[in-house]
């Protein structure tokens, strides 16, 4: 065999993750000449030397690529040997261009047990550096302003590499060989304490007295320890931060945020105090300690812990997760668990520029832990749980974000926008669908901004502009508002999705599904149907593209709409009502609200007036919880459903669920009413709240598989996917997946989106895609 010459461009998730350098090694292992650069369609690479050795080094690219690296794609074509070509091997410079991108980012990623060894060794030149990383572990797309990636297109292109960085950049034998985001105390960013008490006043810039480096983060303990509330800047944003184990911090952090009563995040130190704080499985502790390092919602312990109860009161599952940054490490570093929650009021978007976090949380913290690496994209933490066995994701944030997920097949380029509350954006172009990370909900002029400012970022990063554009089927939502004025200014198409066929479509696409069949069920609290009715208990089969409602729970009453929503013993006297159920002062519903109340209430169901129709089940949770006592007004979403599902849990198995009838017709009805009689005899009679919780779970788990066989018989599809926010509940899920199986049917549940409105933007965008296609054959 002679000499050949081949090119070979390897797309996925190959810039930021010391592919390059690895490719290096591998040529001059191989004796080859030739180079490699960063281009838009991610790596591409020329290797010109001895035919058999080509193979070899081609062989090891496929199988022993960095652990950071996920290829999706390998092209070789064959050239004629170059004369010109180098004789050894060379790194180019990257060209940027604002040709389509095709190149994935990588996400940012958990500090590796490398350096983490030297940021605690007392002889390493970046022991205690609070920036330090390498090509496997550090920030990337939270720094990333253009691609090809490269130093020059990040936000570390502010500091230039003193020459003991330049000689591990430089060397193939060291780890730090093309490492972009390189860094050491003499030339990288810097961290400092600063407050209001300071000499000179909240320094947005480092002075020159500033409490620097360790001195500053030691200081920060000192104060946590004390009981002050600080603002430390991560890698995504701002996070609010205090004692965890203090019930006075932690209330004085709510009061100042007004979140008094949703679940706050505690970071720890490592999986022992973890295992102070909750019970962790082994499942639960390898995604503490993945590469990721999301929260994780992990069951609370019964003897509580060393957590108080105002972390995540009436819930029986807090989030916990590991450092994931030096900085982190260090701060928590001896310290009992901390609070770690997003730096903002309820409902803003996260702080990320130091003065930006000064004008704004300024009256929530005590100090601020602040540096000088800017962040060019807010991103959240991700939130995962265990359910059956598997990974469900909660929120799509830091460690995933923008990994992109294959479709299958290409298409028109659409832009999704999502729903009203949880909203992400999703860009499909080309197989993928890129995701972005979560945004929050559309409740303010801020968050509907941010949305704006995310796609702006996507479309930029990856030089795509869409050709149309997808958003919820609702007319008054603000970021369909978004979606149409969007479209105006561009001239493009906007594609309105209907809300439930978007979550299915979402699971679907996942699995790689395209146009079915599939039998699915999409449970949540609030989505606007076709008729205009708010839907939510949904039945849904998919059989050649084409969507069919099937079955759906009975219509109820919601009094009052979001009055309702914000108080579920509105709905449970609803239910009551339609149920023809008198309201017995026995009833907890029944007590809570004061006369006065209940007498326009009942004039209100009486005569219809404000009153809206609705077949949500996720306000048959809310109404359930009210009846049985768990809720009867919530200050955050799913609050009573999340108190239903923590009874249950502590609830043994009694092998009794209430049933639901299902009645016959097109589509088909779920009473209810049998139900929620059952729950309000059960609480009259005195059953325990956790038995009526476990019971009424089994029933909802029961009534599924009851109409999943009803709609096999008729349709012979036995796959069911299981989508929408009700199915974030973990004992529901897997209630759910046990009578499935032993029914037969094969069950997809989410993977890699949310199943709740966080991931509704990837159905979007599959659906739109899917309607442009046709109209355009048509």
């Amino acid at each position: 065999m002679g000499v050949e010459r081949k090119r070979v461009r390897v797309g996925g998730v190959v810039q930021g993750v010391g592919f390059r350098p690895f490719v290096w090694r591998l040529a001059h292992r191989h004796a080859l000449g030739g180079w490699v650069e960063n281009d838009p369609s991610g790596v591409t690479l020329e290797l010109q030397g001895q035919a058999g050795a080509i193979e070899a080094c081609l062989a090891d690219l496929r199988e022993r690529a960095p652990a950071l690296a996920a290829l999706e794609s390998i092209d070789i074509r064959e050239l004629p040997v170059d004369p010109a070509t180098p004789i050894r091997f060379v790194i180019r410079e990257s060209v940027a261009t604002r040709v389509a991108v095709a190149a994935a980012v990588p996400p940012d990623v958990a500090t590796c047990d490398a350096c983490l060894a030297e940021l605690r060794d007392p002889a390493d030149r970046r022991h205690g550096y609070p920036f330090t990383s390498c090509t496997d572990c550090g920030p990337r797309f939270t720094i990333v302003t253009d691609l090809p990636y490269d130093r020059s297109r990040t936000t570390m292109r502010s500091f230039a590499m003193c020459g003991a960085c330049v000689r591990e950049y430089e060397d193939p034998a060291d780890r730090r060989f093309h490492a972009e985001t390189i860094a050491c105390p003499a030339c990288g960013p810097t961290v400092w304490f600063t407050g209001p008490d300071d000499p000179g006043g909240l320094a947005v810039a480092m002075p020159g007295d500033a409490r620097r480096g360790e001195r500053a983060i030691a200081h920060a303990r000192d104060r946590l320890r004390s009981g002050d509330i600080l603002a430390v800047k991560g890698v995504g944003g701002f996070h609010l931060t205090c004692d965890a184990t203090s019930a006075a911090t932690v209330g004085r952090l709510r009061e100042r945020k007004h979140r008094p009563d949703k679940p706050l995040a505690v970071m720890v130190a490592d999986v022992e105090t973890a295992r102070r704080c909750a019970i962790v499985t082994g499942h639960e502790q390898g995604l503490l300690e993945s590469r990721e390092r999301p929260i994780v919602l992990v069951r609370k312990r019964a003897d509580a812990g060393v957590l108080v109860d105002a972390v995540a009161p009436g819930n029986g599952f807090v989030g916990i997760m590991l450092p994931s940054t030096p900085l982190h490490h260090m701060l928590c570093a001896g310290m009992p668990p901390v609070v770690m929650t997003s730096g903002n009021l309820a409902e803003e978007p996260i702080a990320t520029g130091n003065g930006e976090a000064a004008a704004r949380l300024s009256s929530l913290v005590d100090g601020f832990l602040m540096h000088d690496l800017d962040i060019h994209v807010p991103c959240d933490d991700s939130v995962v749980r265990c359910v059956a066995g598997a990974v469900l994701p909660i929120r799509r944030g830091r460690g995933h974000v923008p990994l992109p997920l294959p479709l299958g097949s290409t298409g028109p380029t659409v832009l999704a926008v999502g729903g009203e509350l949880k909203a992400a954006v999703c860009l499909a172009a080309g197989p993928r669908a890129i995701m972005s990370q979560h945004v929050g909900d559309m409740g303010t002029l801020e968050t509907l901004e941010a949305l704006g400012r995310v796609a702006e970022h996507l479309m930029r990063l990856f030089a795509i502009e869409p050709e149309a554009v997808a958003c919820d089927l609702h007319p008054g939502y603000l970021s369909a508002g978004w979606a149409r004025r969007f479209a105006a200014e561009r001239g493009i198409p906007v594609v309105p999705v209907q809300h439930h066929e978007a979550h299915v479509a979402a699971v679907m696409a996942e699995h790689g599904i395209h146009d079915g069949p599939l039998l699915g069920v999409c449970f949540d609290g609030t989505g606007y149907g076709r008729d205009g009715t708010i839907q939510g208990g949904e039945f849904l089969i998919v059989e050649q593209g084409r969507f069919r409602r099937a079955a759906h729970l009975d219509v109820f009453p919601l009094p009052g709409g979001d009055a309702s929503i914000r108080h579920p013993w509105r709905t449970a006297l609803a239910m009551l009502h339609a149920a023809g159920i008198a309201w017995d002062e026995s009833l907890p519903p029944v007590r809570a609200a004061s006369e006065q109340e209940r007498r326009v209430l009942r004039r209100q169901l009486e005569t219809g007036v404000n009153c809206t129709g609705t077949s949500s089940v996720g306000r048959l949770f809310d109404g359930v919880a009210a009846i049985a006592g768990v809720r009867h007004s919530v200050t955050h979403e799913a609050e009573a459903a999340m108190g239903l599902e923590s009874l249950a849990m502590a609830a043994g198995d009694d092998g009794t669920g209430y049933g639901m009838p299902v009645v016959t017709g097109e589509p088909m009805r779920i009473d209810w009413r049998p139900l929620v009689g059952r729950v309000a005899a059960d609480v009259i009679a005195g059953v325990s709240r956790a038995s009526i919780a476990g019971r009424f779970h089994r029933g909802v788990a029961v009534m599924i598989a009851d109409v999943c066989v009803r709609l096999r018989e008729a349709t012979g599809i036995g796959r069911v996917g299981l989508t929408g926010g009700v199915f974030q509940n973990a004992l529901l899920v897997e209630l759910t997946i046990d009578v499935l199986h032993r029914a037969g049917f094969e069950v997809l549940l989410h993977e890699r989106v949310p199943p709740n409105d966080g991931g509704l933007a990837l159905g979007q965008a599959v659906l739109a895609r899917a309607r442009l296609q046709s109209a355009a054959t048509d």
